[in-house]
Formats: structure tokens, sequence, C-alpha cells
């Protein structure tokens, strides 16, 4: 009997090594990886680029089991305005402390602490995202294009991080000044 326990537990630990050993940390290349975001006001919207500082997917077989990224804040770049007719105040706007405060907080950060395969290729996500010290979960799902790539959509409530300017929730009086409180994200990761 005890040589059977033996046997079992011998047979556990090989199984979880094996499963350890499926899995891989996959790097993004933050070169090819982009986030495009889209923020809204009542009287139109803006859109740009924001760069990984680095990131990680891990990944066993063709499951996505989890990752963790960096953004660098201090790379919000808008594209929907050209330079001299406000491309820059808006670049500087965003980067100030009103929104991102990118001289104190110069990464942002999105741990995934969660994730369910759906079976389709798309994986349902929960993940911690950090911006300007603030950490709050997010739900979103993930797409996986192909051996190496993913993509995701996220919608992020700026308020939940301190980020009230222009809010029409803290602001009374902003009538078409108000800024929507959720802005959007478009992820496509290359690793």
């Amino acid at each position: 009997m005890k040589n059977l326990k033996t046997i079992a537990l011998a047979l556990v630990v090989a199984l979880g090594s094996l499963n350890a050993s499926a899995q891989t940390n996959k790097k993004i290349d933050t070169q090819k990886s982009t986030i495009n975001w889209v923020g809204k006001k009542v009287t139109g919207q803006h859109s740009g680029t924001i760069n990984f500082a680095e990131g990680t997917i891990i990944v066993n077989g063709k499951s996505i089991r989890g990752g963790s990224f960096t953004v660098d804040m201090t790379s919000i770049n808008t594209t929907d305005l050209e330079a001299g007719k406000g491309k820059e105040k808006l670049d500087g706007h965003l980067k100030a402390d009103d929104f991102f405060g990118v001289e104190k907080y110069k990464t942002a950060k999105l741990e995934i602490k969660l994730i369910s395969d759906n079976g389709d290729g798309t994986f349902n996500v929960t993940a911690n995202l950090t911006i300007k010290d603030q950490t709050n979960p997010i739900n979103f799902v993930l797409k996986s294009n192909g051996k190496n790539s993913a993509s995701a959509s996220l919608k992020v409530d700026r308020t939940k991080y301190g980020i009230k300017y222009g809010s029409g929730s803290f602001f009374d009086g902003l009538g078409d000044k108000a800024i929507d409180n959720e802005f959007e994200l478009n992820v496509n990761l290359v690793f």
C-alpha cells in the first residue's frame, strides 16, 4: 500500500511538472505591438497611440494562460490632429496632471489575474489595471489571432484612476465641454 501511495505521488509530481514545462512565456515585440486609443466628448472625439514598454504573454499549447504588460505613458500621441493645429496642446494636456500626470506616473500596468478559454480562439480576461498608482479590476475579451498575435478592445473608466477633468459625473455646467468618463483602447499584441 505504501508503494502505491509513493507511485501515485510521483505521478502527480511528474504530471504537474509536465504541465508547468508546457507553459511558455513569450515576450511581446514592443515595436510591432500597438495600442490605439479613442477619447470621446460631446462635440466629437480624439484618437491616438501609446507604446508598450514591455510585456509577456503566458501560453500553454494553443491556449493563452496569462500575462503582464507595461505601457510607456510618456509616449501618448494624438494622431487625429496635425502639428501646429492643436496636436501639441492636446498631447501636453493628456500628459499633464489633469489627465495622466506622466512626469510622476511614467508607466501604467496590466496584469492578467484570471483567464478562461471560450474554445473559439477567444478568452474572457479579468485583469488588474494600474494607472497613476491606482489599481482596479477590468474585464475584456482577448482574441488569439494565430500563433504569434492576439488582440483586445478595452473600455477604461478614467474616473476610477482619479482622472476627473471634464467629467459630467463630477462637474456641473460643462455643457458641450463634457468629456466621456470612458476611453477605448484597441490593442494588438505581436509576440
